[in-house]
């Protein structure tokens, strides 16, 4: 008897420390960000290093303090990918995926619009992290996202690699 309750109580802990880690994955480190008009949806103009702010509606986010990647957001514009010609473009952007609850960011729809040509990817701000990046896609029907992707700095710095002269100093924590 004494086997069966072991047993019992083993799986019934091996079944909440699975349901706990699957909600801190996937619920538990996010919160909404709030709209912060003018800082939120930014990209940089060919040449420039200072973000410029565009316009935007229906602008939803969410973030997690757990890694400088988990940032997604998804808004509309009334600009056209013509309108976004005067700003740094990223070749072979790759959306990082959201959880499925976030329902407005679809990291495969926006993958295959960015290779179809339906959307083009943008530099929103480089190191907005350290080794970080903040990508903007937006569509020819004015839907946009951003998502963070690591640059080649930080490629680097979190494989282990020497990062060289060509990268800034990581910042003291």
């Amino acid at each position: 008897m004494t086997g069966k309750l072991l047993a019992i109580i083993l799986l019934a802990s091996a079944a909440l420390a699975g349901a706990g880690m699957y909600y801190l994955q996937v619920y538990g480190f996010y919160y909404d960000v709030a709209a912060r008009p003018g800082e939120d949806v930014v990209l940089l103009s060919k040449g420039s290093e200072i973000p410029e702010p565009i316009a935007y509606s229906a602008f939803q986010a969410i973030d997690a303090d757990s890694s400088p990647i988990r940032y997604r957001a998804c808004f509309e514009t009334e600009l056209t990918v013509e309108d976004l010609a005067a700003y740094q473009t990223v070749e072979n952007a790759e959306p990082l995926t959201a959880p499925g609850w976030f329902d407005c960011y679809d990291a495969a729809a926006i993958a295959e619009a960015l290779k179809s040509g339906q959307a083009q990817a943008f530099m929103g701000a480089k190191n907005i992290h350290y080794g970080v990046d903040r990508i903007v896609a937006v569509t020819e029907n004015g839907k946009g996202y951003v998502w963070h992707a690591l640059n080649n700095c930080g490629e680097k710095a979190y494989d282990g690699t020497v990062v060289g002269e060509e990268c800034p100093p990581r910042p003291k924590s």
